[in-house]
């Protein structure tokens, strides 16, 4: 919320604002005059007068719309920039998500929150827990280069995020282990020996790298979670089959990570816990 100026500061600040954006973006009074279609004399005692005067809020919308920021910064109203409709256009995006394990969006925004806690709820299990073989099983049919140059060059990147200083928190719907244990639903068809080696690897890697990465089983039937991952405080990016959608702005950001949060809250488990599950239910894999 923006504090009461009198008009003197705000129409000096209006000149301010208004020199710097046509210093920014290369415009010289004529040629913001001729865009705007006002008069230079306008412009000229806009720019000039020392006094508490303001030009007309038609002048001053075009020279914002010429000029490509808001009429409200200008004024002193706001302190970006931007127009709403670039604000928009940044807190929220849509973008696609091939479907395949080499994602250089994806690499892109945990390269940019790099030391946050990144909190994901994935569309399966999570792929940076995955063997070889199971990523061959289920991206096999979908990668454009072979399956081996796709795996090596994901593995690298999943390296690299587990390094980056990040915290983890992976939520998972109990009927996907189950679903999984049993290769049932999406996993039919999944070898036996596949799950196996997969189960052990789940295992290993969430007792190898807990407290740094922390596994919860949520019930689907009381909570439900869309596909996402929450990017610290920077983003909150929803998978939506073919696309990404992505919001950056704060207030979204907060609601999705307390909604995530109360998964974790009312998971029937602890994260210390999850390999001995595990362990547990690993003799109903046949």
């Amino acid at each position: 919320m923006h504090k009461n100026i009198d008009k003197t500061t705000r129409a000096r600040q209006f000149r301010t604002r208004l020199t710097q954006a046509m210093r920014d973006t290369g415009t010289s009074q004529s040629a913001l005059a001729r865009a705007t279609r006002c008069d230079r004399s306008t412009l000229s005692q806009a720019l000039g007068d020392e006094g508490a005067r303001l030009p007309s809020a038609h002048v001053i919308g075009a020279c914002a719309g010429v000029l490509g920021v808001s009429a409200d910064w200008l004024l002193g109203l706001s302190d970006r920039p931007e127009t709403a409709a670039d604000l928009l256009s940044y807190s929220f995006a849509i973008s696609e998500a091939p479907r395949a394990l080499v994602d250089e969006q994806i690499f892109a925004w945990h390269q940019e929150a790099a030391g946050y806690k990144v909190r994901h709820v994935p569309a399966t299990l999570p792929d940076m827990l995955k063997t070889d073989e199971m990523l061959s099983w289920e991206y096999g049919p979908h990668l454009g280069r072979t399956t081996e140059q796709a795996i090596n060059a994901s593995r690298d990147r999943l390296n690299w995020m587990r390094e980056a200083g990040s915290e983890y928190e992976i939520a998972l719907p109990l009927y996907e282990i189950e679903s999984f244990i049993r290769g049932t639903g999406y996993y039919r068809g999944l070898p036996a020996t596949l799950r196996l080696s997969q189960t052990d690897q789940f295992i290993a890697l969430s007792r190898q790298l807990y407290p740094r990465l922390r596994l919860y089983q949520f019930d689907a039937r009381r909570l439900y979670s869309a596909p996402v991952t929450i990017f610290g405080p920077l983003l909150a990016v929803f998978y939506a089959g073919g696309h990404y959608m992505a919001f950056r702005d704060k207030q979204r950001i907060e609601i999705f990570t307390q909604d995530f949060d109360r998964l974790v809250r009312e998971a029937r488990h602890t994260a210390r816990d999850f390999p001995d599950i595990l362990e547990e239910m690993r003799p109903l894999i046949r």
